[in-house]
Order: structure tokens, then C-alpha cells, then sequence
């Protein structure tokens, strides 16, 4: 046991003095803890890292990253000793933060604090739904723990308190954190901006607390563990620990950030008695991992195995439905199933949306959401009643008005193979960005859902009516936005989110009725813009996404019938899904011959001007007053486009 945690400090020092950048503090406070949870209570595979039913560990204090990955190198994951000695180098597996897909056995991306925690209680949910859904009398597929290890810094930060009284809440009992508690943060003293009773404030959110004194009492670190695997509600355990224990700068934020240097290091290696040069390590700490975590864990992936041959023996209906959650595949048929559009149909599209969520979840058993108390506006509301501690089969989660929490929430349920989506009022996504960009980091396939897109809220004002939205989430990489412009693009946009492996995808939808005018198929459009209206000869092209379609093909109409001037309409619900199409369709929508091109869309014109030369756009905030008055006054009406159009 010494050796193997001397070993683990020791692999990690070596790594930050090596890249001269990096966090020995909570190395050196924090490897007794996470020695403990690896070889004493973890069930997770090394061999097979991505083991759907394997304990999920989750480093909210990602910037203790370098504890992490000597750790999962000494147990056996697929981490090098070359991969070590390239920390925080490019492009090397181990960055300076953990990133999920990069070093196997990291369960989620973690760096901006709380993150962590909120992806934590998103994995303990999802387990707790799937448990709920697919165990049965005689099999049980889905029984395991999510741990998570936090700092003083992810306590301060409000998703992690909106996560946590989520989970309280929903009595989450297979969640259980661990406070890396040293009273130290960057600028000094956690006293210098922090007086809570943090026992009292978890427990008042509905967890168990218990505190470890002594980090170093193992004795007691597992007994708080064991104690908390058989708890009814979520789990917090405080370790007072110190920063930096054993450097010269321990109990202090120097130890924090600051690598302690290879001098020094040597130094606290002789005192230790640890006679091993930099990059070496006791043969006997993996020997250690191999007979605790390597050999409990293969063995329960075994038990495993030969549960789900059982189950695909007796149960071949229900083997199906679950190995669709686990390869993340869906068997449903959208053709069939999303069918509520027609032409001259008249309702907001978040009322479409309403609909098709309902109807594709009865095909689909891990779609499981919900809104941030709004579902009565958003209509993003999951099905089967309402999760709780006693319907755990529910599958609409009451997030309540927790945005930031939510998009969190909702990325470690994607993680954990649910088709989960959000809803909320698409102004608060400025609530949601660091967990949706996160989400985009991770490339996982979170969905976004989000209504009232545009001034057409109205009399809420500008504090509701988003401007800039649009733009921000286009220029994050990895991540799909698309603004359906009738009730067919709704539904091809929530069947591309539900079909997406690797991205995130936004959908941006109404508050006020449109019409439906035109029908698409799902091929043209994944194409990100299609053609919707034309002419053999034509002057201009009239480029639209959402609710500003229908105005677009008005004034063609318009312009053609009142003046014989002749425009193509082309609808763009998604940017980028129209960038990744080959230069010969980009030039089919959108030819170069054709120098007039004109985008209209109410929100921030930035984005337009990469496709068009002048662009009908919101560049203020806007204003409180009725939706069809607002619309007017920034002069998105037939009249005033045509009026203007002319005098060009």
C-alpha cells in the first residue's frame, strides 16, 4: 500500500516538474483517497475501459489530472509510461485537463469546476433510471456506483449546488462525492470568500455527510465509503487532507499551481525513502492495482457478461432494448413516427416539437428530459410521468430553474447512452454555455431544445428575447444549430439530434405560429439549405432560417406577382451542417454568379455574411411590446423588405 501510493505522488510530481506546468497540490493531498476508492471499492475493467456497467469516476477537480492518469496507468489502463512523460505536451492523450476520449478511463471532460459534480449526478440519474427500466427479478444489468472527487473551488461554484440539490432531491443514493477538503484555493485561504457550513448546507439539500479527520486513517476512509454505498440518498464524504503534503510549500496556495520543481522533489522522494529516479515506479504498485481493482473488476465484467448471454437466452426482447442503449443505436422508423407536419399547418414550432417528443419516446425507451420549470412553454417534456424517487421509470426530470445544472445534467446522462435533452427559454442558454460547451469538448450527442428564439417573444422584452444567441452557439466547434423553419424541418431536426454519435445538437423554435408552406424531405435537409422556391431565371437569392421562411417566401411571391422580379428562396436551418457539404452543392444552393444574395433572420447578422452580401439582421437588443409590433419595428414585414428591395 505504501508503495503503491508513493508511486502514485511520486509518477505525478514527476510529471508536472517534466512539463514545468501543472497542480502538485492536490497529488500530494489526494492520492490516499483515491487509493482507497481504486483498489478497495471501484468495479471498472482497465481492459475493457468503456464497460457499460462499470463504476463511473468523475475528477470534478480536473485540474488534478496528473493523479488521475498515474493512477489509471498504474491499474492498468492503456496510459504509457511514454504517455505520461507527455503530459500537458500536444496532441499526447494526457492533457492538462482530463478530456474524455482522449485517455481511457476518463469518464468525463472536467476542468471548470463544478462541472464535474453536475455530470456526476447526470450518470447517477441515468443509472438510476436504466436500473429501474431493464433489471428485472431475475437479472440485473445496470447496478453501479458514480463517484466523484471535488475541491473547495467546485463547492463555490453555483452548478455544482444547483446539481447537488437535484440529486438530494431525487435521493440519488448510488452518487457519492468525495471532498478533497484542505481548506487552501489559488488566491489563498478558502476563509478569504467562504463562510458556509458546508456540513449543514449538504445535508439540508438532502444528502449524508460524514468527515474523515485523518486522510490518513484508511481504516475510516473505507468504512465512510461502505457506509455510503448503502445509504438511501447521495453521499457526501469531507477528507480534511493537506495541499501539498510533504513539499515545503504544503498548507499553503503555492503548492496549488506551482510545480514544486525536480530538486525538491528528489529531496521529499529521499526522505520518503522512495528510492526510484523520475518516471520510475514500484513494480509492486501495479502489482497492488492488478490484485485489488484489476482482479475485482475483470471479474465482475465477467459476471456481467454472462448475465447479458442469460438475459439474451431467456429474454431476447428485452437483450434487444438494452444493447440499443449500450451500442447507442435506435431501431425506430422516422418515416413512420414522425408524421405530424403538413402543409398549411399553422402552430409554433415548439408546439410541433411537443408532439414529435412525445410520439418518437414511445419508440425509443432511453429518451429521457425535460425543462428547466417551463415545460408548459417549452413543451420539451420526457413521457412515462415524472422521474422520482418512487418512479424511477419516469422519464421527464423536473430540473426545475436550474439552467446551468441541467445542461450539466444532461451531459452525463448523454454519457451514460441516454438520448437525453433539455428545454428551456433559448435566452437562458447564456445560463447553459460552460456545460454545452463542454458537451462539445466531449463530443458527445447532448440535445439542446429551445423555444421563444427570436423578438417575437414581445412584451417579455429584452431581457427574453434573444439577439446574439444564434451567432455564439455557430461559432462553438462541435456543435449542430439548427432553426427549423416550418413543422417538416422540426422533425427532421429532432430525428438528426437523436441520430447524432459525436456532436451536440441545438434547436432553436418558436413562440409564435408559422406556416407551413413548403415540404422537405430529411435528405435535402441534412444538406443545411435546400432550395424551397424557384425560377429558371432569377436576380437574388432570398436566404432564411425559422420563422423568417415564411416571410422570405411571402415576398418573393410578392415581388414576382406585384413586379415580375424574380428571387430563389432557400432555407438554411443549419449553417454548419451546410459548410460540410461538398463545393458543388454549396455552389448548386448558393452560385456565385448570382451576386445578390440576401439573408433574413431576426437575431445577430455576424454569421450571415460568409453566405450573403447584405443581411436583414438584429444587431441591438430588443424590445418590449407586442410580438407582431416588435417584428415590425425592426422591419421584418413584406412590406418594408419589398419597399426596400426596390429603392436598391
Amino acid at each position: 500500500m505504501e508503495k503503491t501510493i508513493q508511486s502514485m505522488k511520486f509518477l505525478g510530481l514527476d510529471m508536472i516538474n517534466q512539463a514545468n506546468s501543472g497542480h502538485p497540490g492536490i497529488v500530494l493531498g489526494a492520492a490516499n483517497t483515491v487509493y482507497n476508492l481504486y483498489t478497495q471499492h471501484m468495479n471498472a475493467n482497465p481492459d475493457q475501459a468503456m464497460w457499460f456497467n462499470r463504476d463511473r469516476f468523475i475528477l470534478s477537480a480536473g485540474h488534478g489530472s496528473a493523479l488521475l492518469y498515474s493512477t489509471l496507468h498504474l491499474a492498468g489502463y492503456n496510459i504509457t509510461m511514454d504517455d505520461i512523460k507527455d503530459f500537458r505536451q500536444l496532441n499526447s492523450i494526457t492533457p492538462g485537463h482530463p478530456e474524455y476520449r482522449e485517455a481511457p478511463g476518463v469518464d468525463s471532460t472536467t476542468g471548470p469546476l463544478g462541472q464535474g459534480i453536475s455530470m456526476a449526478v447526470g450518470n447517477a440519474l441515468a443509472e438510476s433510471y436504466l436500473s429501474a427500466k431493464f433489471n428485472t427479478k431475475d437479472f440485473e444489468l445496470v447496478n453501479h456506483f458514480t463517484y466523484a472527487l471535488c475541491g473547495d473551488g467546485d463547492l463555490q461554484e453555483g452548478i455544482a449546488l444547483e446539481s447537488m440539490a437535484i440529486a438530494g432531491r431525487f435521493k440519488l443514493n448510488k452518487l457519492i462525492l468525495l471532498f478533497d477538503s484542505n481548506d487552501i484555493q489559488l488566491d489563498g485561504p478558502v476563509s478569504n470568500a467562504h463562510s458556509d457550513d458546508i456540513e449543514e448546507k449538504v445535508k439540508s439539500m438532502n444528502w449524508d455527510y460524514q468527515i474523515i479527520r485523518d486522510p490518513n486513517d484508511f481504516d475510516a476512509i473505507n468504512q465512510a465509503i461502505d457506509k455510503a454505498k448503502k445509504s438511501d440518498k447521495p453521499s457526501f464524504i469531507e477528507v480534511k487532507t493537506i495541499i501539498g503534503e510533504g513539499a515545503s510549500s504544503a498548507g499553503t496556495s503555492e503548492s496549488h499551481g506551482k510545480p514544486i520543481g525536480v530538486e525538491e522533489t528528489n529531496e521529499m522522494k529521499k526522505a520518503a525513502g522512495y528510492d526510484k529516479a523520475m518516471f520510475e515506479v514500484y513494480e509492486e504498485a501495479y502489482e497492488d492495482f492488478a490484485n485489488t481493482f484489476g482482479a475485482r473488476g475483470k471479474s465482475a465484467y465477467k459476471a456481467w457478461v454472462k448475465t447479458l448471454e442469460k438475459v439474451k437466452e431467456k429474454d431476447i426482447d428485452l437483450y434487444k432494448k438494452f444493447m440499443e442503449v449500450v451500442d447507442g443505436k435506435l431501431s425506430v422508423d422516422f418515416n413512420e413516427v414522425l408524421n405530424v407536419a403538413k402543409i398549411g399547418m399553422n402552430e409554433a414550432t415548439r408546439s410541433t416539437m411537443g408532439k414529435l417528443i412525445t410520439k418518437v419516446s414511445e419508440h425509443i425507451p432511453h429518451m429521457v428530459g425535460g425543462s428547466a420549470d417551463l415545460t408548459a412553454s417549452t413543451k420539451a417534456k420526457g413521457i412515462d410521468g415524472d422521474f422520482d424517487v418512487d418512479h424511477r421509470t419516469g422519464r421527464n426530470v423536473n430540473f426545475g430553474v436550474r439552467e446551468h445544472a441541467m445542461a450539466g445534467v444532461v451531459n452525463g446522462m448523454t454519457l451514460h447512452g441516454l438520448k437525453a435533452f433539455s428545454g428551456g427559454f433559448f435566452i437562458f442558454s447564456d445560463y447553459m454555455k460552460p456545460a454545452m460547451r463542454i458537451a462539445a469538448l466531449m463530443q458527445v450527442p447532448s440535445i439542446f431544445i429551445f423555444t421563444h428564439d427570436s423578438v417575437g417573444v414581445g412584451e417579455d422584452g429584452p431581457t427574453h428575447e434573444p439577439i446574439e444567441q444564434l451567432t455564439m452557439f455557430r461559432a462553438t466547434p462541435n456543435t449542430t444549430v439548427i432553426r427549423p423553419g416550418n413543422a417538416y424541418e422540426v422533425e427532421h431536426a429532432l430525428r438528426f439530434a437523436l441520430e447524432a454519435k459525436r456532436n451536440p445538437t441545438v434547436i432553436a423554435l418558436t413562440r409564435q405560429n408559422i406556416t407551413t408552406k413548403n415540404k422537405v424531405d430529411y435528405d435535402h435537409f441534412k444538406m443545411g439549405a435546400y432550395i424551397v422556391k424557384d425560377y429558371d431565371k432569377y436576380e437574388s437569392i432570398f436566404i432564411a432560417s425559422g420563422s423568417e421562411l415564411e416571410l422570405a417566401l411571402e415576398v418573393q411571391e410578392r415581388l414576382a406577382k406585384e413586379h415580375n422580379i424574380y428571387i430563389r428562396v432557400v432555407s438554411m436551418p443549419s449553417q454548419e451542417l451546410f459548410l460540410k457539404q461538398p463545393q458543388e452543392i454549396q455552389e448548386r444552393i448558393l452560385p456565385n454568379k448570382c451576386k445578390n444574395k440576401i439573408a433574413i433572420e431576426m437575431g445577430s447578422s455576424l454569421s450571415w455574411y460568409r453566405f450573403a452580401n447584405k443581411v436583414y439582421g438584429i444587431d441591438e437588443f430588443g424590445r418590449s411590446g407586442k410580438g407582431e409590433e416588435v417584428i415590425e419595428y425592426f422591419g421584418f414585414t413584406a412590406d418594408k423588405i419589398i419597399k426596400d428591395y426596390l429603392r436598391e
